[in-house]
């Protein structure tokens, strides 16, 4: 099965919606992918200083702009996209990923593990790590940046029939885009990590972000990585059904071999 996948990289500004999803919307428009995924918090950068300025960029779904903007580029372009985005739920927030299929249905996921200063604004998320069909029945997972630290989480995406790992991200630390290429090879499972790029400071808070997006192939393989300050958008042809291939030797398999009677979890 011949299947596209992308990755978007960018530097969104704080705070801008608008302009953000205008750009964001330029660099979609015509894409021919089946897959694509964007970063975290996308569309509203990243450094809040206060719960005020979360609560101006936040939405619920699926009335906000942002859900708004990526449902009619994936109905019209024929493809799903899944972005990181800012949730409200009443006078909850959540640090959120959206997948949205050309078709309309989506699924949402509330980031799991929250990273420094999200614990002063978000809500650890409620929804549990959970595999969702993708266009053409495609089974995706998604996980939110800092989730990448738990070999848990992307475990449980893969024994849930994950064959694609969606992983919106802004990375700050530089260990995430090599933990990634053991996380795929461990679970036989494709990954996208989609990082923003640039500086951002609030408040008298600064942060350097990683860029080197990347799409991991089921062992490991590096299928395309950007630059640091790159901007732009990589597509790569996978077969999504290499992720179903779980024996790493003709006696031994990834998921049989394991013996969970041992483990502390």
């Amino acid at each position: 099965m011949n299947y596209r996948v992308s990755v978007l990289q960018y530097e969104p500004r704080l705070l801008d919606l608008s302009g953000n999803l205008k750009q964001l919307k330029q660099m979609l428009s015509g894409l021919e992918t089946d897959l694509v995924v964007l970063p975290e918090l996308c569309a509203t950068g990243y450094v809040f200083t206060s719960l005020e300025e979360v609560a101006s960029v936040s939405e619920e779904v699926p009335s906000g702009a942002a859900f708004g903007t990526f449902s009619a580029l994936a109905s019209e372009n024929r493809f799903s996209i899944v972005y990181g985005f800012a949730e409200r739920s009443g006078n909850i927030f959540y640090n959120s990923a959206a997948l949205i299929n050309p078709d309309g249905s989506y699924h949402i996921y509330r980031k799991t593990h929250l990273f420094d200063r999200e614990k002063l604004f978000f809500t650890p998320g409620d929804t549990g790590l959970h595999v969702f069909p993708a266009k053409d029945g495609v089974q995706v997972g998604m996980m939110v940046c800092f989730d990448w630290t738990f070999p848990e989480s992307a475990r449980t995406l893969a024994l849930k029939g994950a064959q694609i790992i969606c992983h919106p991200s802004n990375l700050v630390l530089p260990w995430c885009q090599q933990a990634m290429t053991t996380r795929s090879l461990e679970n036989r499972v494709f990954s996208i990590t989609s990082n923003r790029t640039g500086d951002e400071s609030n408040g008298g808070v600064s942060l350097h972000f990683t860029g080197q997006s990347q799409i991991l192939g089921t062992k490991g393989e590096i299928l395309t990585r950007m630059r640091v300050k790159e901007t732009g958008v990589r597509t790569c042809e996978i077969d999504p059904e290499l992720a179903f291939d779980k024996q790493v030797s003709p006696l031994n398999h990834a998921f049989s071999d394991r013996r969970p009677a041992f483990y502390d979890l």
